[in-house]
């Protein structure tokens, strides 16, 4: 298994990279999403890897943070998604965000990403969301740290039970989860979070 590349990216196009490693060079399919993200050619490079293997040959999917690769994995467990409709949905729609669609059973987000209609927006619903649960938000967000969010995973309780109290109070689930991720810092009490929450929730 291929668990990155890392090296000077030497190619790319609408999508797939190149990246020489030694001398050698990787193929790697990629996002529109992840090629707008990229550095300039003949830059260093490091992209987390998931090596497909079919009857045809083996395709190196890449990624730029782990909690892609992740959720590409997750993806791709789901009946009838291949990869191809992985990296579209990976395209549109950050991990975050999935995880937030699949647990709040918001099929018209996932249905953002090309190829994901509302019958499979159901079955990645269906079929993620005893994979997913509330607690990988919280974990899944300490990857997020360039939007000023935390993710320790001794304050997930904090946290659940704040979108709990939320959700107590009427706001929907994607709302609640995603307010509270917003003011959420670290070592933050379950009441401070709910204050804050709502004082955002009011504006």
């Amino acid at each position: 298994m291929i668990a990155y590349v890392k090296g000077t990216l030497t190619f790319v196009n609408d999508q797939s990279v190149v990246v020489d490693v030694g001398g050698v060079g990787y193929l790697v399919n990629v996002s529109p999403a992840t090629i707008g993200r990229l550095p300039a050619k003949n830059s260093p490079l490091q992209l987390f890897t998931y090596l497909q293997t079919t009857e045809s040959g083996q395709t190196l999917h890449g990624f730029l943070t782990q909690e892609e690769v992740r959720m590409f994995t997750l993806l791709i467990s789901v009946s009838g998604i291949g990869p191809k409709v992985a990296t579209a949905t990976l395209g549109a729609l950050s991990p975050q965000e999935i995880i937030m669609a699949v647990i709040a059973e918001d099929a018209v987000a996932l249905s953002k990403a090309p190829g994901v209609g509302k019958k499979v927006a159901q079955r990645l619903m269906l079929e993620l969301r005893d994979k997913i649960k509330t607690s990988d938000a919280w974990e899944d967000a300490g990857g997020m740290a360039a939007r000023g969010m935390t993710g320790a995973s001794g304050q997930k309780g904090e946290k659940q039970d704040a979108m709990d109290a939320l959700l107590a109070l009427g706001y929907g689930r994607t709302e609640a989860m995603q307010v509270v991720l917003e003011v959420a810092e670290e070592d933050m009490t379950a009441d401070t979070l709910i204050r804050l929450s709502l004082k955002k929730l009011a504006r």
